[in-house]
């Protein structure tokens, strides 16, 4: 799931402007790729201690690996069968290659329209946007291509000083994941992750007069200052932490190991409470937590436990005068609740209520301040901002702009700031900026003059009843001008696991379809953490087909209302995204004409009987272990998308992979092209009707990029290829299709705006009743109405 600590324990980090949020680290030591050649290593070599390997949590990132590990020894007739495999292997990514190269070149036109449109977009409404700007002491600090620079917080002359670059100190080919500065400011400590892989180091610099590199660390995945000269880390191989380890640059300086995770289930990172008492080693399966404190003002001490595992009761940690405050989903409803306990007993017997949040009620974050916590909340789709005052022991709601469907928390490295500034956005609005005053106590918009409001765009939510009756959010957006939406064609996102929500950011390519005319909705499926702990829960192991049944009702929901057609309408996945994707593909291929996949999960079963895969056993909690229950595997197998590809009509299908993804392995997603393409020849033969369609099954291979992450050029080509081949793919077998727009400005639909009607037992919006809905001259009485959902207008 998407842990909610991420944010609630935030310090001094940067993230570059470009690289998704939902980033995800590993193999490979990065000082055999990253050479320093233009910059002076004080010392390059560490410890023979970070030799060993660590456990797993899933991160916001961590979607789903299957990395094919380290070669397992056999006898040599076993040898040659792998030999023969590789082989194999190489020669079907030579074919694939081939094959690509070829039919790219009738995707060229249409690429470079498409690019130029999102490069317009970008430079309209994204391109402003400054980096954080980070206050710590006295100083600012902030990041801009690869570059961290420092200035004088009263200084209001523009005097900056570059602190670091990747480019000019030998590190190309990296980006800089995030930093944190040592509390005296003397050190810098740097993040840098491979572009091409997911290896990671943490870069030490001393800063003086001239910033040098004082030591890289290789294999990091997180890391915090304890004290001005103490750095605790966590080492990374293979996907996973179970490592931690405490280095000083004192004198004498000595590296040794403080922690050592031995569940394999588990993985472990290192975070800084915000007043800096307290470092905290969290240890996190996908339903279980442990805490460590370090004390910061004792550093060489041994590590106290907070609270021993409980199965099943996920935690996070926060200080405040003397205090520690508990994010946790201890007791009932097992959701995310606040709790308190004083330091000198931290059992779970000792921890008090302070906050339970209201049922369907959603914590997407939480950020601390000395007298405050901000907590960022989600119901009914629309977003909120509760404010809990310490002091006054009072808790101040306020609802935020209804377009907004994601926000991004800045960092607040001083605890005692006055105000919260954080950004909204959806899919189809640019980020813009929000501050909330803890002294006068209002939301106030820090908006740019300079950035066009988007005005073209309707958003409506949804709810479908899926095959269990449970009602499944889904938020439409679609162009205000667009007149026939059942002739538009609708592109249909989904995810559902890990408890992880759709992306809901700003994309310049998402508002590009929509002023094209295209519908796009996101399906909230169950597996996703939309709706909270529970959502997520009632949708992974034994109920991941409860997933597939949402998404077939959102996309029938769609159909009904009037929102596209079968014949003009794609589906989108990434990662895990894919096996629900694949899944309906194999179930109810005519719901959709094309399915767009990005290094999509898509062999469930093969994968999670292979243990000896980094990531397998951890996996377990999300997919159920096939090895030791039979019912698991014939559950999986059931829904399994490679298992279940079957001869019949599919729709055409574009997947993106990597050549460098560990999470996915390229091997599976070859299998799965390869019985697709045979599935599809298979049925066509037996029909053996003229004129029969046979679908496009295209597979583009990035040789960069790792797991959905790319630099923003190779980014920029693949949306527009992906957006290009949408385009064809929906076009591709029909006979006539007159209202799929093409991408390009001539081709823009202008109409009038058509509403979309409430259904008999709907829920009215806010301010008017069915009746007066349904009586409304706007509401088109040819779309068929059913008491298959609600709808709520906005």
């Amino acid at each position: 799931m998407c842990w909610i600590a991420k944010s609630f324990v935030r310090g001094l980090s940067f993230s570059v402007k470009y690289y998704p949020k939902d980033n995800h680290l590993p193999a490979l030591c990065l000082c055999s790729t990253i050479k320093p050649n233009k910059c002076h290593i004080l010392d390059w070599s560490r410890s023979s201690c970070n030799s060993t390997v660590p456990p797993g949590r899933i991160l916001s990132w961590r979607l789903f690996s299957c990395k094919e590990g380290t070669k397992i020894h056999f006898k040599r007739k076993k040898i040659t069968s792998i030999t023969a495999s590789e082989l194999l292997y190489k020669d079907l990514l030579k074919s694939e290659q081939e094959n690509w190269n070829k039919i790219s070149r009738s995707y060229k036109a249409m690429t470079k329209r498409i690019k130029e449109k999102i490069e317009e977009l970008h430079n309209k409404y994204t391109l402003h946007l400054e980096s954080p700007r980070i206050r710590f002491g006295g100083n600012v600090y902030f990041e801009e291509n690869g570059d961290i620079f420092c200035s004088k917080a009263d200084d209001d002359k523009g005097n900056v000083r570059i602190l670091f670059s990747t480019e000019d100190m030998g590190f190309s080919g990296t980006f800089i994941k995030r930093i944190r500065v040592s509390p005296d400011e003397r050190y810098l400590a740097i993040g840098l992750k491979s572009e091409n892989s997911e290896e990671a180091a943490c870069v030490i610099m001393k800063l003086g007069d001239v910033p040098i590199v004082e030591e890289v660390i290789p294999n990091v995945f997180s890391f915090e200052w304890a004290t001005n000269d103490v750095l605790y880390y966590t080492s990374q191989k293979n996907l996973k932490c179970q490592n931690v380890f405490m280095t000083t640059f004192t004198n004498e300086k000595y590296t040794k190991l403080v922690y050592t995770e031995q569940d394999a289930r588990f993985f472990v990172d290192i975070h800084c409470t915000k007043d800096r008492r307290f470092l905290t080693i969290n240890s996190n399966s996908k339903t279980t937590s442990e805490v460590w404190l370090i004390d910061c003002r004792h550093p060489f001490k041994l590590p106290v436990l907070v609270q021993a595992r409980t199965k099943g009761v996920i935690y996070h940690i926060e200080h405040r005068n003397n205090e520690l405050y508990i994010l946790t989903s201890y007791g009932e409803p097992a959701e995310y609740k606040l709790m308190k306990a004083s330091v000198a007993s931290t059992g779970m017997e000792n921890w008090q209520l302070v906050y339970a949040l209201e049922e369907k009620t959603k914590l997407i974050d939480l950020e601390m301040f000395r007298d405050h916590c901000i907590m960022f909340l989600q119901k009914g789709g629309c977003l909120y901002l509760n404010v809990i005052a310490f002091v006054s022991h009072s808790v101040q709601s306020t609802q935020l702009p209804t377009w907004a469907c994601a926000f991004e928390l800045e960092s607040h490295p001083e605890h005692a700031s006055s105000t919260c500034y954080f950004q909204l956005t959806s899919p189809a609005h640019p980020p813009r900026r929000f501050a909330y005053s803890f002294k006068e106590n209002n939301l106030i918009e820090q908006a740019a003059e300079e950035v066009p409001i988007i005005m073209n765009c309707h958003t409506t939510r949804l709810l479908a009843k899926s095959k269990d009756e449970t009602l499944v959010p889904i938020t439409v957006f679609h162009n205000t001008n667009s007149k026939e939406l059942h002739r538009k064609p609708l592109l249909v996102h989904v995810y559902g696991a890990y408890g992880i929500d759709l992306n809901m950011s700003f994309r310049e390519e998402k508002l590009m379809l929509i002023e094209e005319g295209w519908i796009l909705a996101y399906c909230h499926v169950r597996g996703g953490g939309e709706l909270g702990l529970r959502w997520h829960k009632d949708g992974c192991q034994q109920n991941k087909l409860k997933g597939l049944h949402d998404l077939k009702a959102c996309i029938m929901l769609l159909h009904e209302l009037g929102f596209s057609q079968p014949k003009y309408t794609a589906l989108t996945a990434a990662s895990a995204g894919g096996v629900l994707a694949g899944a309906i593909c194999n179930s109810d291929p005519e719901l959709i004409r094309a399915m767009v996949l990005q290094a999509p999960f898509v062999d469930v079963l093969n994968t999670m009987m292979k243990t000896h895969l980094p990531l397998s056993i951890e996996e377990q909690e999300e997919w159920g272990n096939p090895l030791a229950d039979e019912k698991c595997m014939k559950y999986i197998k059931n829904y399994c998308p490679y298992h279940n590809i079957k001869p019949q009509c599919y729709p055409s299908v574009f997947i993106t992979a990597y050549e460098n993804d560990q999470r996915v392995p390229l091997t599976g997603i070859l299998r799965y092209v390869q019985k697709l393409r045979k599935a599809t020849l298979d049925h066509a033969s037996r029909t053996g009707k003229e004129g029969n369609w046979i679908p496009n099954i295209i597979l583009d291979i990035q040789a960069s990029g790792s797991h959905c992450d790319s630099s923003w050029e190779d980014s920029l080509t693949e949306k527009a290829t992906r957006d290009a081949d949408r385009l064809k793919l929906t076009n591709s077998s029909l006979s006539t299709s007159p209202s799929i727009p093409c991408i390009s400005h001539q081709h823009c639909l202008t109409a009038m705006k058509m509403q979309t009607p409430l259904l008999k037992q709907g829920v009215a919006p806010t301010g008017l009743t069915n009746k007066q809905l349904l009586g409304s001259t706007e509401i088109k009485a040819s779309l068929s109405l059913g008491d298959s959902a609600v709808l709520q207008h906005q």
